[in-house]
């Protein structure tokens, strides 16, 4: 029941109903609660769901605790190196960095990184991803130079893992791109955009 409940909760929040979703989500968490226990791995599941329709709807209050008992949920059922818990830790992260709170979210986007390096290797692409998020840190405080090895360490691990001409490898190249522009090197800047262009086109 929590399972279906739960697929129906996505099928509405992808069609942006909001109402119908929060009483699908909240009644999946007790039957998981209730059925499972407090500290079961489905339960923090649950909490994350919650957590990211409030955050979709800006209600940031409302999701922190969320995160943060999922978090905790995941550490006591999984260990502290588990990528679940790294997952949650990106959560949180940025849960923080949408609302300017930087010196709470960088930690959290450290730990994340280092627990995927760990249980996934050093070249994975959801590696990449905590690069990116924790070089996005970086770029929104203005710390260029802090950002760039690691936006350019996400595209290096994207075109090895994924391809040269996978969307993701555009991205990192767009991402890089703007810093390059924020930095005024345009003419690195420019051969980056281009070379992201080029992908794009492919993928039309």
């Amino acid at each position: 029941m929590a399972i279906s409940l739960n697929n129906l909760a996505a099928l509405y929040r992808a069609q942006g109903q909001y109402a119908e979703v929060e009483p699908l989500y909240k009644r999946s968490l007790e039957i998981n609660e209730k059925a499972l226990g407090l500290n079961h791995p489905d339960v923090a599941i649950s909490l994350n769901n919650l957590a990211l329709l409030y955050v979709a709807q800006g209600q940031y209050a409302q999701a922190e605790p969320l995160f943060k008992r999922a978090l905790a949920v995941y550490e006591k059922a999984l260990g502290p190196d588990h990528p679940d818990v790294a997952a949650s830790l990106n959560n949180l992260a940025e849960l923080y960095n949408a609302q300017v709170k930087y010196a709470e979210a960088e930690p959290l986007f450290k730990r994340s990184l280092a627990i995927k390096e760990k249980a996934l290797g050093p070249d994975h692409p959801n590696v990449a991803t905590s690069l990116n998020n924790l070089a996005s840190l970086y770029y929104d405080q203005g710390h260029y130079a802090q950002a760039e090895p690691f936006f350019k360490r996400a595209l290096t691990i994207r075109e090895k893992a994924l391809g040269p001409d996978h969307p993701d490898v555009a991205m990192s190249l767009e991402n890089l791109a703007a810093l390059y522009r924020a930095m005024k090197r345009d003419e690195e800047a420019k051969a980056l955009e281009q070379w992201a262009a080029r992908i794009r086109a492919i993928q039309q």
